[in-house]
């Protein structure tokens, strides 16, 4: 039940755990060595920043543009004919089909009149609020490569993710809780795993966190079991620190220990800090009713939603929540192959409620001001049917549409537009690379200048592409 509090967030038990499990015991002299060498600096960004955090709201899948975002009224008058005139067709499973208008009805919305489909009644309140990129672009129509793009940069896994990224270029603004914290969707992980939430190879202390609200312990292994008595936890403990220091003395450019032992410390007062950030009682109704705590299918994963805007109150400087689950299952993301409108139908419910209030409660708290919010898919679907009489749409890398919103986004404005029938770029072709940067500026830190040394070469999110797009900086 939605109402009810697991186990793991029990006050009392929590306290006891505590007692006697990390947080009640000295762990000061597993960082003896760490600190003898002196603190590192807190890193600082180049220049002023307008925001202070990120909320990335990452729905895998393929979200159709042209049923969501991207009106394209051409597209309905050519409904039912052959796209031609584009060249060869460039699609993922090699059948294309005829052209199909939207599944959706469109209308315009709030005082900039941007255009959203029927899927999204809630969102459609927000567009005041949102900068929209009509034209985005990406190098693969495989679902994969293409979600590894938009995490880090590169169609390959063992690069950093933006997460990381920002982790690594900005610090830690909160002692208590992770840097960078994954949010997945209730119903499943995404295609990948944890590679799209990698610290590649910048230091292992720089890798998102998971947390998990489906299961009874949302962070693994926090919690010392009952049966492990303190003396005994304190003795493996010490073992374990005397072995990391003798292993620091001969590798001290490895930096997973580092990041192993500052875990530890951070671990200890995560168990008092996580359970409190988790806990929703304090919550006004009609706060858990605008995102729909209370609703049977809505719930789980609003509390995401809900969870993200408590955890960057509390210092977290990037939150990632992934609306959609693992891939193969269109029941579980926006792969919509077969029938487009049963599954956008079904995921769009997902998100539109929960990211609408988030927006609309981050600015009613003023935090929308130095809060970034974006939203994006890996890329987009096709404005034809997959096969001659299908209802649903192939995967689309030419064009798709993201969007951003809050601290030092021009609000109310759409960037780019696609061609007339929402196959390829009309004006203004956006990159994932060009995308990064925008964000990397908006928190004070130069996508050039923001580079790691590895095998060789200054590494960096945007590899050695991307553009600033200053027409969406307010």
């Amino acid at each position: 039940m939605l109402n009810s509090i697991p186990v793991w967030h029990d006050r009392r038990r929590f306290l006891s755990d505590s007692a006697t499990g990390l947080g009640g015991i000295a762990l000061a002299w597993m960082l003896n060595q760490e600190r003898a060498a002196g603190a590192e600096a807190k890193p600082k960004p180049h220049f002023p920043a307008k925001a202070k955090r990120v909320i990335h709201v990452f729905s895998p899948g393929g979200v159709s543009h042209v049923d969501t975002f991207n009106h394209r009224p051409e597209l309905d008058k050519a409904d039912g004919k052959k796209l031609e005139g584009k060249g060869e067709l460039d699609t993922f499973f090699g059948f294309p089909g005829v052209l199909r208008k939207s599944f959706y009805k469109f209308r315009q919305h709030g005082q900039c009149g941007a255009w959203v489909s029927e899927l999204f009644p809630h969102l459609s309140k927000c567009v005041d609020d949102i900068a929209f990129l009509h034209a985005m672009v990406t190098k693969s129509p495989s679902h994969q490569p293409a979600c590894f793009q938009m995490q880090s940069g590169f169609t390959l896994a063992g690069f950093p993710c933006l997460g990381a990224w920002l982790s690594y270029g900005l610090g830690r603004e909160n002692d208590n809780l992770p840097t960078y914290v994954v949010l997945p969707d209730p119903r499943g992980l995404v295609n990948g795993g944890t590679a799209n939430w990698s610290n590649g190879f910048l230091p292992a202390e720089h890798q998102g966190t998971l947390f998990n609200m489906s299961l009874p312990e949302p962070v693994s292994h926090l919690v010392t079991p009952a049966t492990v008595k303190p003396e005994a936890r304190l003795a493996g403990l010490k073992l374990v620190n005397d072995l990391n220091t003798d292993y620091a003395v001969q590798d001290p450019l490895d930096t997973s220990l580092s990041a192993r032992v500052r875990s530890y410390e951070l671990a200890a007062k995560m168990q008092a800090s996580i359970p409190e950030a988790m806990n929703m009682e304090n919550e006004t109704a009609k706060t858990k009713q605008m995102y729909g705590l209370e609703d049977p299918v809505v719930g789980p994963t609003a509390r995401n939603f809900l969870l993200a805007r408590r955890l960057i109150e509390r210092g977290v400087r990037f939150v990632q929540i992934y609306n959609g689950g693992a891939l193969g299952s269109p029941r579980i993301n926006w792969d919509a192959h077969e029938n487009l409108r049963d599954n956008h139908d079904r995921q769009g419910q997902l998100l539109d409620q929960p990211c609408a209030a988030l927006l609309q409660d981050l600015k009613q708290r003023g935090l929308l001001k130095d809060t970034l919010v974006i939203w994006s898919s890996e890329f987009g679907r096709t404005p034809f049917t997959q096969g001659a009489n299908g209802l649903g749409r192939d995967h689309h890398q030419h064009c798709f549409t993201s969007w951003m919103a809050g601290a030092g986004v021009k609000p109310g404005i759409r960037y780019g537009s696609s061609d007339e029938l929402g196959y390829k770029p009309g004006e203004h072709p956006t990159t994932v690379y060009d995308f990064h940067a925008t964000i990397l500026h908006l928190l004070g830190l130069d996508h050039e200048r923001l580079t790691f040394p590895h095998n060789g070469i200054q590494r960096r999110l945007t590899d050695v592409h991307g553009n600033v797009i200053r027409a969406v900086l307010a």
